[in-house]
């Protein structure tokens, strides 16, 4: 690869899906976009780059930039935020909103789907009485394929084994050929919508929580910035931002503050 090529495929990621590639990732560019090439009946990789300079087929930017986009996920990542949601940012929302009823959540970047069930599961199982709530569940993910995975619901024993509880799988799964899918009741309660997150999300309306977990590290700071600003701008007064363990707004944004007594990256907006 030519580091003109190079400069060309970090440029087009960077404007495509704000992925801040870097320096040196050779390697990761042509182990996920060779097979591509491969697929599209390309016959190699410098062919594929050819196409992408033409810019004359959108499909095919759109398979570039979801083949660069890192997907990996689990069932109760990290667990650290459940335990926060089970024990303060819940419990809060809960009496905050005793009066409507009503709770929205948007859970950003959300893969094939594991996060957001394992919040509802998590709703189902730690507030019963959350049962005769409205609950707003809207997921949004860059990539249409993952998307698609996501409201299938449907895992291998490998993924199912990654962090869900027996007694969650045996509530809210049935057995299939290929492993385990999430009860429909369970499916039809996500709203799984095409977002990328550098565009204008301000039309999903207001939350109460957005889970924007394990993404912002792949942005350069100006579009962390950008994002956590407009991700500002409809979260409520006295709502909640949950980001990555390895994420934080220190040095980016003065919007929101951490929350105290949390044990994960959870923050609230400033002056709340």
């Amino acid at each position: 690869m030519t580091s003109g090529d190079y400069d060309f495929l970090s440029n087009f990621l960077q404007q495509s899906s704000g992925l801040a590639l870097g320096a040196g990732k050779d390697y990761l560019l042509e182990a996920r976009l060779v097979p591509l090439a491969q697929s599209w009946g390309l016959p190699d990789f410098d062919q594929l780059i050819k196409e992408l300079r033409k810019g004359k087929d959108a499909r095919l930017s759109a398979a570039v930039t979801e083949a660069m986009t890192t997907n990996e996920t689990s069932f109760f990542r990290d667990k650290s935020p459940f335990e926060d949601l089970k024990n303060f940012i819940l419990p809060a929302l809960m009496e905050a909103r005793g009066t409507s009823k009503k709770l929205r959540i948007w859970c950003a970047a959300a893969s094939t789907g594991q996060e957001p069930y394992s919040v509802l599961m998590l709703l189902d199982e730690a507030f019963p009485q959350l049962s005769g709530w409205s609950i707003d569940f809207i997921a949004t993910d860059i990539s249409q394929a993952m998307l698609d995975r996501a409201r299938e619901g449907e895992y291998s024993q490998f993924e199912i084994q990654r962090g869900l509880p027996i007694q969650s799988l045996v509530k809210n799964f049935t057995q299939t050929p290929r492993g385990w899918q999430v009860k429909e009741g369970l499916r039809k309660r996500v709203d799984y919508r095409k977002l990328n997150l550098l565009d204008e999300f301000g039309q999903l309306g207001q939350f109460d929580l957005i889970m924007c977990r394990n993404v912002l590290i792949y942005f350069d700071g100006p579009t962390k910035t950008d994002i956590l600003n407009r991700m500002h701008r409809i979260v409520r007064k006295d709502g909640y931002l949950m980001l990555g363990a390895a994420e934080t707004v220190l040095g980016l944004t003065d919007n929101f503050v951490r929350f105290k007594g949390s044990v994960s990256a959870t923050y609230a907006p400033a002056g709340k």
